[in-house]
């Protein structure tokens, strides 16, 4: 009985030391989601005796780095990484530089991969291989001021078309006020048009023939929707703003609608940089005449090297970092959105964000379509391409010539990555 007794305390002594001793390389960039990363570590290698040696950097360092080091020993040295399915995912995989989560996963019932957003999974599978596990999660909402949508006795819009009512309402450019204001910039904009695009019932292009969307009606009504938002009820000098430019302009009181997603939520709803922080609230995304579809993106996952030596390791790391328990305190305590969809249930996890943004994003994640911008390789070429188009509807042009040479352009551009 003392032998039995001894043998399992022995085998289960075996099971907690497993990785004990090891060491593994982390490559992040530097955010409060790395941050907050960095406050679990000292838990997770007493619990585990792994060493994590974290490196953090820049968003485009970073992808430099990983670059440089996959092209040159296969990313050997590399053990856990965060990378951005959305922008280098398809490079990356192509050259097969992820190992596949799945079978890490598959039978664990704890960690729950199903819990993750549909939108989230679909990001980070790429060609059927789980190149990540999801992390930074954004789903683009509708900002709106409160205070000026209470005077005039009205709702949120429910639709496009009510959008674009309430946009001609609240603009008086001899007041320097706008009805709507969102990213104008060529590139930038995809990703928040690309939530207009889909309520229309568009996409980029065709799954499973590789032939583009772009010259389809329902891509010319989704530009002429937003691209006209802008040129009518959008303010001054729309064409150079990115994100934090339109918030910048949303949050000095200027412009009474504002679509991006939900992680600008920081930058617009903080009282010591918004007067008007206690007047903005947040609803989804009004519908458009085709299928309910949100764009609810990963910006981020945390990936295994297919090279690592350490990969038992460098799951146990991922793992703990992005299982329930680490995935509310990482949302709870630092106020970073992620993916998981029990999170966003639990009181704890949400306590960092304001409740109107944490019921937009409950009712639209069943909704979620997982990517913000074409699936490609090159991701910014098709950007900036397909951008084009709708830089033309934003100046009041007839964008149907600019969508015929961006069509033609986009579908270039598959061609030479499918040879």
């Amino acid at each position: 009985m003392k032998k039995t007794i001894l043998a399992v305390m022995l085998f289960v002594m075996t099971a907690c030391m497993v990785g004990a001793g090891e060491s593994i390389r982390v490559l992040c960039y530097t955010s409060p989601i790395t941050e907050a990363f960095k406050s679990m570590i000292p838990a997770f290698e007493k619990e585990t005796g792994i060493e994590v040696n974290l490196e953090t950097m820049g968003e485009d360092q970073l992808n430099q780095r990983l670059i440089v080091e996959f092209a040159s020993d296969g990313g050997i040295n590399i053990d856990v990484f965060m990378t951005r399915p959305m922008q280098e995912g398809r490079l990356m995989r192509r050259n097969d530089w992820y190992e596949d989560l799945a079978p890490y996963f598959k039978d664990d019932a704890e960690f729950d991969f199903a819990d993750f957003s549909p939108g989230s999974i679909g990001s980070t599978n790429i060609d059927g291989v789980q190149t990540a596990i999801p992390l930074l999660a954004d789903t683009e909402v509708l900002y709106y001021r409160k205070d000026l949508f209470e005077e005039k006795g009205l709702k949120p819009p429910a639709t496009f078309d009510e959008m674009e009512k309430i946009a001609e309402l609240f603009t008086d450019k001899s007041k320097d006020m706008y009805g709507f204001v969102a990213r104008g910039q060529r590139g930038p904009l995809i990703t928040m048009f690309s939530g207009f695009l889909y309520a229309y019932g568009g996409d980029w292009y065709d799954f499973k023939t590789r032939k583009s969307l772009v010259d389809t009606p329902e891509f010319l009504a989704a530009c002429k929707m937003y691209g006209g938002l802008l040129h009518k009820y959008g303010p001054p000098g729309v064409l150079n703003m990115s994100w934090n430019q339109a918030a910048v302009v949303f949050g000095q009181g200027k412009a009474a609608m504002f679509t991006d997603g939900s992680g600008t939520f920081p930058a617009i709803m903080n009282p010591a940089t918004s007067p008007y922080a206690d007047k903005t609230g947040v609803a989804p995304m009004p519908l458009g005449p085709g299928p309910r579809r949100v764009m609810t993106g990963v910006a981020w996952g945390f990936a295994i090297s297919k090279k690592s030596g350490h990969k038992d390791a460098a799951w146990k790391f991922i793992r703990h970092m992005t299982n329930k328990e680490g995935t509310r305190v990482v949302q709870g305590d630092f106020g970073v959105p992620l993916s998981r969809m029990s999170t966003w249930e639990d009181p704890e996890g949400v306590k960092s964000f304001p409740p109107e943004l944490v019921a937009a994003l409950v009712d639209s994640a069943p909704y979620g379509l997982g990517y913000d911008r074409p699936l490609v390789i090159s991701v910014s070429e098709a950007r900036d391409i397909i951008g084009s188009a709708v830089v033309a509807a934003i100046e009041g042009q007839d964008p149907l010539p600019a969508i015929r040479i961006a069509h033609s352009r986009f579908q270039e551009l598959l061609d030479r990555e499918d040879k």
